[in-house]
């Protein structure tokens, strides 16, 4: 099994796939560490900002050093510039916005997982003729749960994690599962700004065990 699926199969395990950026290295790595604590193993930090990739370097630091188990993605990957500069960083996985083949080639060159974003049939079918595996819907929020269910069976077998407004409840989570998905991806909804700004970290931590046990009840 190679190294992408392995990974595949470390999201669909873990259930959801937590994902944030903060433009300070010291509160991204006590974030990390606190969804590592709370049980966290697979990570997605996000290219939104200019600090983002020196940022990475920090985290993937703190990985090697005491985060032995821990998978760490990065996301918003939209170019291959940006693609290579993160894989030499070393990023276990690669989460786009939007289907580029262009980063799926490189993704593919270094045996990663790739999971673009899609809103639209045409874009899945283009996701999946450049081998994706895992295909993020999104904005989640906008498509909802009625999208997965109206189109899954014109792409059978095709793994989907929605990202992007999936909120902190058991009937929200449980309504993504029940059409169909395999994980659900979610940022702001649990690492919130208000978490990131005044550093409320044990609260971060009860929420996301909070998370993990709503995963676990809506399957």
């Amino acid at each position: 099994m190679s190294t992408g699926y392995k990974i595949l199969d470390n999201i669909i395990s873990q259930g959801i796939l937590p994902l944030f950026y903060n433009e300070s290295a010291e509160v991204s790595l006590e974030t990390t560490r606190t969804l590592y604590k709370a049980g966290i193993r697979v990570i997605e930090y996000t290219n939104r900002g200019a600090a983002a990739l020196e940022n990475f370097k920090v985290l993937k630091k703190a990985q090697q050093d005491e985060m032995h188990e821990l998978v760490l993605g990065i996301g918003t990957i939209k170019t291959v510039q940006h693609a290579e500069d993160f894989i030499a960083a070393g990023a276990d996985f690669i989460i786009a916005p939007i289907v580029n083949p262009d980063v799926a080639r490189i993704a593919q060159q270094h045996n990663m997982l790739w999971c673009p974003g899609c809103m639209t049939p045409t874009e899945i079918h283009l996701a999946q003729e450049n081998k994706a595996a895992l295909i993020k819907l999104f904005p989640a929020n906008i498509l909802g749960p009625g999208f997965v269910s109206a189109i899954k069976e014109l792409f059978p077998g095709q793994l989907f994690m929605p990202t992007g407004g999936v909120e902190l409840t058991l009937e929200n989570i449980r309504s993504w599962f029940k059409s169909g998905v395999c994980a659900v991806g979610m940022g702001s909804k649990l690492i919130t700004k208000d978490i990131l700004s005044s550093g409320s970290y044990n609260q971060l931590y009860l929420d996301t065990q909070e998370a993990l046990k709503l995963v676990q009840a809506a399957r």
